[in-house]
């Protein structure tokens, strides 16, 4: 195998936190005034792990801090030659848009791009195709590596297949707290949000998880520690459309062309979990999110030559969320949150008006992935192992050391 490391970094260029609610917009970002930003932790990490060949980081950034947050970037990367780190910002992104205009000119938007958390993990995948990875595997920048044997164990197991014929090309494993825990903590809700809060299920599911063998069939991916083989990263891309949830959503279009996610309890990371970001515009985001995902199966379920995915299947989480069902669920937690919320104006707004909207949205969007993935395994094909494009995108993202010039 030739597994690659790639971690999507976000930055920002001021304290606060933006608004939520827009493709380009995170749920959190580094400033790019922290003194030790979590790249740094995460990268000094990754210097035990065994068997690292390169680490490709996104850079992710308002374009009115690009500069500054591609020199952080820079400045943390030279620090750890070992990694052999590729940073991908702007330049080598628009290197890959024409890259991929000239094989698929009719693909539409961008779907692999720095913008929107589904295009960004396209960007990853694309990227490795062109050097010729044959196993990605993701993480968060937020993330500290335990153990030297990371890389192994999230090798082990991938590319062979079970008992049952079933192939593992895709591979879970989970975040583990400060107290070394899976779980989610089972906090009581407020009441305006019973309806709304999954952590109940979400422990469910991770109890079932790591119950059983080491490897088990999953309905849950955890975005930053996951490992994807060529097999299914060539054949199946993440979701650009969807406004967050990327890593969830992948487990449906993987199920969607035959694949699966498969969960490895002995595969974990630490992450220090940042504060929860609250309020309407989240609130409104995943509105969007969970009306998508349920447009998006019905689709899918209709469609023939596609697998069909009940929602049946994925109980205990994320059963409930991707079910017609889940409008009703919208709307009392909006009409409740109107009453019990200091926004409770904006909270009416999308009880009486916004709701409605995102299910037009869905209902109208919910064809978009699918007229991506006839495309994709064509787009990868082309690009894989590209020495023209793999040499260009070392040339422009690898970190020239202190005291060296870059020519060209």
């Amino acid at each position: 195998m030739n597994p690659v490391v790639v971690i999507p970094s976000y930055w920002t260029g001021h304290d606060e936190p933006s608004t939520l609610g827009e493709v380009g917009v995170y749920d959190y970002a580094t400033p790019i005034t922290k003194p030790v930003p979590e790249l740094q932790t995460c990268l000094e990490s990754l210097e035990g792990v065994r068997g690292v060949l390169r680490v490709i980081v996104l850079v992710i950034s308002e374009a009115s801090c690009a500069e500054g947050a591609r020199a952080r970037v820079n400045a943390v990367c030279r620090m750890h030659p070992d990694l052999n780190p590729l940073v991908i910002g702007a330049r080598e992104a628009d290197l890959m848009a024409r890259a991929i205009s000239r094989v698929s000119p009719t693909m539409m938007g961008d779907v692999v791009s720095l913008r929107g958390y589904g295009a960004i993990r396209n960007m990853g995948l694309a990227v490795a195709a062109a050097l010729g990875h044959d196993v990605v595997v993701f993480m968060d920048d937020d993330e500290v590596v335990a153990d030297e044997n990371f890389l192994i164990n999230a090798a082990y197991g991938l590319g062979l297949a079970t008992r049952q014929g079933l192939p593992i090309a895709v591979k879970s494993g989970c975040y583990h707290n400060s107290e070394g825990s899976a779980y989610a903590t089972e906090e009581k809700p407020r009441w305006y949000d019973r309806r709304w809060s999954k952590r109940v299920e979400f422990n469910q599911m991770m109890h079932r998880l790591q119950g059983g063998t080491r490897i088990s069939r999953s309905s849950y991916a955890c975005g930053g520690c996951l490992a994807v083989g060529a097999r299914a990263f060539c054949s199946v891309p993440f979701d650009p459309f969807i406004t967050r949830g990327e890593d969830l959503d992948y487990v449906l279009d993987l199920r969607i062309y035959g694949y699966d996610v498969w969960f490895d309890q002995d595969w974990w990371v630490w992450r220090k979990v940042p504060p929860m970001r609250e309020g309407v515009d989240l609130f409104r985001q995943d509105v969007y999110r969970w009306e998508y995902e349920a447009s998006k199966l019905q689709v899918a379920n209709r469609s023939i030559g596609l697998h069909p995915v009940r929602p049946e299947s994925l109980r205990p989480y994320p059963a409930e969320w991707v079910s017609p069902g889940v409008s009703r669920r919208i709307s009392t937690t909006a009409f409740l949150r109107t009453i019990g919320c200091k926004e409770h104006r904006r909270y009416l707004q999308i009880w009486r008006h916004g709701h409605a909207e995102a299910r037009e949205w869905a209902a109208r969007e919910g064809e978009s992935y699918f007229r991506l993935q006839t495309y994709w395994s064509k787009m990868m094909g082309a690009i894989w192992a590209n020495p023209v494009l793999a040499q260009e995108l070392q040339r422009l993202g690898g970190v020239v050391q202190a005291g060296e010039e870059r020519h060209g």
